[in-house]
């Protein structure tokens, strides 16, 4: 699959050129919401709407910051203290404005706008104590310890409120980017079968460059338009009317290709947009450095050692026993549903393989029969993952009538709980195999194995029993190659509202 990354042609003309690249974008998606720009004239009406938007979410989240410090004072500010909390809502405007958080680029899509946030946060009480020491000014402590910790979640809220709006927008085909694809047939399709998947981002691919135009069955039979060869991507563009070029990897689309097709692009507003070919690796890895006068694109190495893991560990254990604790009626409740409604134990424990290759006892509460192992084999025939190794069937006739319920909201999954309190699971990574499994794992699929499988993951957030094996075992390895806390807290936050709307649960 095509890693989404993405390169702006205004800032990789000259890294093109020389062979490199330049820093990567968030994500190949998140570029679909950038403004058009150069002989194309200004962002669209609806994108400035949006941006204003955002803006007033902000100034009212802080507005309603500074009132909720000034009804916690026990008594009236002074006029400077006043003074400071009605510049307070302009300042955190000009903060997230310099965290760069209205960049079109960056709005309605991955967390980028919501770290420029946590950017603003950061600037804001750095400046509060640097003014407040530099010209002895009497800052009200509440405003530190109120109004900005609480700003900065009530502007993520806001924002959230209106990317969801923005979101169900694009569902019905509104607010699109049009992009042409460029690449062989192969790479193109895969290209558009992701935009497709994730319309949400605001990507529609209306016609494709390929090598041979003439022998593009599989894109004509996708209902993408195969228009020109690859030398005639710029024109294409044009005649489209089309927002970007979006460049898959592939051999044919070379440095040399690209240098021209940037210059072809030249003063037309249209967006050049490259796959970089590093499958499954993101922005956080990949980094410019100079080399002898030449712009070169390094590739760290994942991160699977250090002071965060060992923050991970510790938050894993310390968040499995509060919830436990905040859970443990409903962990009854369960219990007891489960032994009424069926014969047999109340726990089902299975043996799935960890990190390293270490084989530990998965506790989940019993959701089929007693002997849903036995049966099967019988029901083979039935299996929708048949192009993988995974066993689903969408109404196995195994589980029960209380595992039903469990299954479509997760609830058969909490005693998982335990394994991460007991360090052999975590709350997020991938999804924890069976042993057959990993015996006929190829060796890219073994990585998956350099992390503790998690309660939840990408692959939860992002269909659970409805992806296919391929799809699976490309978002775990995402996962496991771009790991951080950050990506972490994004899958927690996300599968909460998985669970409630209960799709591809079964």
């Amino acid at each position: 699959m095509i890693d989404t990354q993405v390169r702006r042609a205004g800032r990789t003309r000259g890294a093109v050129a020389a062979g490199g690249e330049t820093r990567p974008l968030p994500a190949f998606r998140a570029a679909a919401a950038s403004p058009r720009s150069g002989a194309r004239g200004s962002e669209p009406g609806w994108l400035r709407r949006y941006v204003i938007a955002v803006a007033g979410t902000d100034l009212c989240a802080a507005i309603l910051a500074a009132i909720t410090e000034s009804f916690l004072q026990l008594q009236m500010p002074a006029p400077r203290s006043a003074a400071m909390f009605v510049a307070f809502p302009l300042i955190w405007l000009l903060l997230v404005h310099l965290s760069r958080g209205y960049e079109p680029g960056q709005l309605g899509a991955g967390s980028e706008e919501f770290r420029s946030l946590l950017r603003a946060g950061v600037l804001v009480m750095a400046g509060i104590s640097v003014l407040s020491f530099a010209f002895d000014l009497h800052v009200p402590r509440g405003l530190v310890l109120v109004a900005v910790p609480l700003v900065v979640p009530l502007s993520a809220v806001g924002r959230y409120g209106l990317r969801r709006g923005l979101h169900a927008m694009r569902a019905q085909g509104r607010y699109m980017r049009t992009v042409v694809a460029v690449g062989r047939e192969q790479s193109v399709l895969e290209l558009v079968e992701q935009v497709r998947r994730e319309s949400y981002y605001g990507m529609k691919i209306v016609a494709a460059c390929v090598p041979d135009p003439a022998s593009s069955g599989l894109l004509r039979a996708a209902g993408i338009r195969t228009i020109a060869d690859l030398t005639s991507a710029a024109a294409t563009a044009r005649e489209l009317d089309a927002d970007a070029v979006a460049v898959t990897s592939s051999s044919e689309t070379a440095a040399s290709f690209l240098r021209r097709l940037s210059w072809d692009l030249e003063g037309t507003g249209v967006e050049l947009l490259v796959a970089p070919g590093l499958m499954e690796v993101a922005g956080p890895r990949m980094h410019v450095r100079s080399f002898i006068g030449l712009p070169l694109l390094q590739v760290e190495e994942p991160k699977f050692t250090g002071p965060q893991r060992i923050v991970k560990q510790a938050l894993d254990r310390l968040v499995a026993a509060a919830f436990i604790a905040l859970v443990c009626p409903v962990l009854l409740a369960v219990a007891l549903a489960v032994r009424v409604d069926s014969p047999g134990p109340v726990l089902f424990r299975q043996v799935r393989i960890g990190q390293g290759g270490r084989e530990f006892q998965m506790l989940k509460f019993r959701s089929m029969v007693a002997d849903a192992e036995a049966r099967r084999a019988a029901l083979l025939d039935r299996n929708q993952n048949a192009d993988g190794l995974l066993f689903k069937i969408t109404d196995d006739p195994r589980v029960t009538r209380v595992g039903r319920v469990l299954r479509r909201f997760s609830l058969d999954e909490l005693p998982q709980l335990f394994n991460v309190l007991a360090g052999q699971m975590s709350l997020v990574g991938p999804r924890p195999p069976l042993p057959e499994e990993v015996a006929l794992y190829d060796e890219p699929v073994r990585r998956r194995l350099l992390v503790k499988p998690g309660l939840t993951g990408l692959w939860q957030v992002s269909g659970r029993s409805d992806l296919a094996w391929d799809d699976a075992v490309r978002l775990d390895l995402r996962y496991v190659e771009n790991w951080s806390l950050s990506l972490d807290l994004l899958i927690l936050w996300k599968t909460a509202f998985a669970v409630i709307r209960a799709r591809g649960a079964y």
